[in-house]
């Protein structure tokens, strides 16, 4: 780690510091960290979101490392609590894990196992659809050093990273020269396809709003013409694109030299999910029979990316996996968090770095609400105040070192700025497993 410390105050200057607010995990950041106050004043190559995900994080000692039912307990009894818990639980379920490092995901997984329980991450409700899509169809992959470098077609369908990831752009796939793109913006077409104009809109060069629910059609419409077939005149009724703008699509796809499809939650979330993953990764197999074109989600969380990686190793599915026959199984509506939730059918919830409450459909709240809950979190939350154990942990990347996955599957090392008295993670789930497996060993 390079540090620098500043003379006029007492603060150090961490380099190359890792940005965990969203997908891009942006690697090249330059911290300026106040040591007496424990916070980050400022954080330079940071996005506006990145700015803020840095500057909001500072330590609170006042906070009890751990509540039971509210009130302050030992990190000792919060986790022979939550062991008790989870081992007395008929059908506990684990979720989350999108907001920490990969060895806290592994660690969480191995828990999962002793217990017979069920684990899921945030993907079941964002990008779950995309790893079922490209289970069937395959995945032209790639990584984004060789959008960087070589894309001159970039396409965004569905998602709006100029809000939700305005490093992507300007840093990896539209603003950036590149070794074949030596005029970067200049050298590159982008096209965004959404059911209304957004931020990214402003930086296209061309926009196709199509209608909502229609995404499948308009896939296929492509697919089509890419395969040398005509078009039925009703697609314009169905997508709300007109033919020639449709053809002129296909064709500035199939012309360019090296295309990249990026694709959001308006197409995973919305009606067709995995059938639309599926069908845009088809689409991408069709245009590599005229140029080279390759398919990436915009992933949203520092390191959800991770969650599915780690699942994916550690039991051969990427999320909704379920141990209760003392194998991992999978199955998407049966094994997912929100689903098991509304059903009623969960006694028990460990939350790692998520809030659920906050944000799952309300009969999924109502039940979380009525099981004893274990939470993970740096900050109080609306989970963490219904939570029968509540953990304050370290914040990853800012406080806690380990490694983090890339929206394009690169594993990035993790840099962090100043301490935390709190401790990660990785360190409480790895003394409640050991406990787990003792009680379950009796």
């Amino acid at each position: 780690m390079d540090k620098n410390t500043a003379t006029e105050k007492n603060t150090t200057i961490i380099k190359n510091a890792t940005c965990t607010f969203c997908g891009c995990v942006c690697d090249d950041m330059e911290l300026t960290v106040d040591l007496d106050e424990k916070c980050i004043i400022k954080s330079k190559n940071a996005c506006v979101l990145g700015k803020a995900w840095f500057s909001e994080h500072s330590v609170d000692e006042s906070r009890p490392v751990a509540l039971i039912d509210g009130k302050e307990a030992s990190l000792e009894d919060a986790i022979e609590e939550a062991a008790q818990i989870l081992v007395n639980a008929r059908f506990p379920i684990i979720y989350g894990l999108s907001d920490t490092t990969s060895e806290a995901q592994r660690q969480a997984v191995a828990m999962a196992d002793y217990l017979s329980a069920n684990i899921d991450s945030t993907s079941s409700v964002c990008h779950g659809p995309t790893g079922m899509g490209l289970q069937g169809v395959g995945e032209p992959t790639t990584t984004l050093g060789e959008v960087k470098n070589r894309a001159d077609m970039v396409v965004y369908w569905g998602c709006n990273p100029t809000d939700c990831h305005p490093r992507l752009s300007t840093h990896f796939t539209v603003m950036p020269k590149g070794m074949y793109i030596p005029n970067g913006r200049k050298d590159r077409t982008v096209i965004n396809v959404d059911i209304r104009s957004t931020s990214t809109t402003n930086i296209a060069d061309l926009f196709v709003q199509l209608k909502p629910g229609s995404d499948y059609e308009l896939l296929s419409a492509l697919r089509s013409i890419s395969r040398g077939r005509r078009l039925n005149p009703s697609i314009e009724e169905q997508t709300g694109v007109p033919m020639a703008t449709i053809e002129d699509v296909a064709h500035r796809l199939m012309s360019c030299n090296y295309g990249i499809l990026f694709f959001g939650m308006g197409l995973t979330m919305t009606r067709g999910r995995h059938y639309n993953t599926g069908a845009l990764h088809l689409l991408a197999a069709d245009l590599n029979e005229h140029t080279h074109f390759v398919v990436k989600p915009a992933r949203g969380h520092g390191n959800v990316t991770g969650a599915d990686t780690v699942m994916s190793w550690q039991t051969g599915y990427p999320f909704g996996v379920n141990f209760n026959r003392g194998y991992p199984r999978h199955e998407p509506g049966e094994f997912t968090t929100t689903d098991i939730l509304v059903r009623g059918e969960a006694d028990a919830a460990c939350i790692i770095a998520s809030d659920p409450i906050a944000n799952f459909a309300r009969p999924a709240i109502e039940h979380l609400k009525k099981i004893p809950v274990i939470s993970f979190d740096p900050k109080p939350t609306p989970t963490s105040q219904i939570a029968r154990v509540a953990l304050t942990t370290a914040c990853y990347g800012i406080n806690v070192p380990g490694t983090v996955y890339r929206m394009d599957d690169i594993p990035i090392p993790l840099r962090p700025a100043f301490e935390s008295p709190f401790p990660s993670d990785l360190d409480i789930l790895k003394p409640l497993t050991e406990r787990i497996r003792e009680l379950k060993a009796h």
